[in-house]
C-alpha cells in the first residue's frame, strides 16, 4: 500500500510546477510536534494561548486543592477539596480535547488541500 501511495505522489510532483510540487511537499504527514505547533499558528492561536494559560491556573488550583486535601482530617472539608480536585481534571481534560480537536481538524484541512492539488493535477493533466 504505501508503494502505491508513493507512486502516486510522484505521479502527481512530475504534473505540478515546481511551486506546487513545494507546496505538495509542505502538506505531508506531520509528527505530533508539528501538528502541536500547528494549533499556535492562524487565526485562532490567541485562544489556543490563552487556553493554556487557563490550564496553567488550574494546574496551580488543583495543586492548592490537593494540598489542602492530604492536610485535613475533616470528612465534609474532604469532599470540598476532593470536588475542587474533580473539578480541576474536568476542566483540564475538556482545554487538552479542544487542543487535539484542533489537531485534528487541522489535519483535514491538510487533506483537502491535498485532494484539491491533485484534482488541480489531473485536470491540467488533460
Amino acid at each position: 500500500m504505501k508503494n502505491k501511495m508513493e507512486e502516486i505522489d510522484e505521479m502527481i510532483k512530475e504534473a505540478l510546477t515546481q511551486e506546487e510540487a513545494k507546496f505538495y511537499d509542505e502538506l505531508g504527514e506531520q509528527n505530533m510536534m508539528g501538528k502541536l505547533g500547528g494549533v499556535f499558528k492562524g487565526k485562532m492561536a490567541w485562544l489556543a494561548i490563552v487556553m493554556n494559560i487557563a490550564n496553567l491556573g488550574v494546574l496551580g488550583f488543583l495543586i492548592y486543592c490537593l494540598i489542602g486535601f492530604f492536610n485535613t482530617d475533616v470528612t465534609q472539608e474532604l469532599i470540598k477539596w476532593g470536588l475542587g480536585i474533580m473539578a480541576s481534571l474536568a476542566c483540564m481534560s475538556m482545554i487538552k480535547l479542544y487542543v487535539w480537536m484542533q489537531m485534528d481538524k487541522n489535519d483535514v484541512l491538510r487533506e483537502l488541500k491535498r485532494l484539491e492539488l491533485q484534482i488541480s493535477a489531473l485536470s491540467h493533466e488533460k
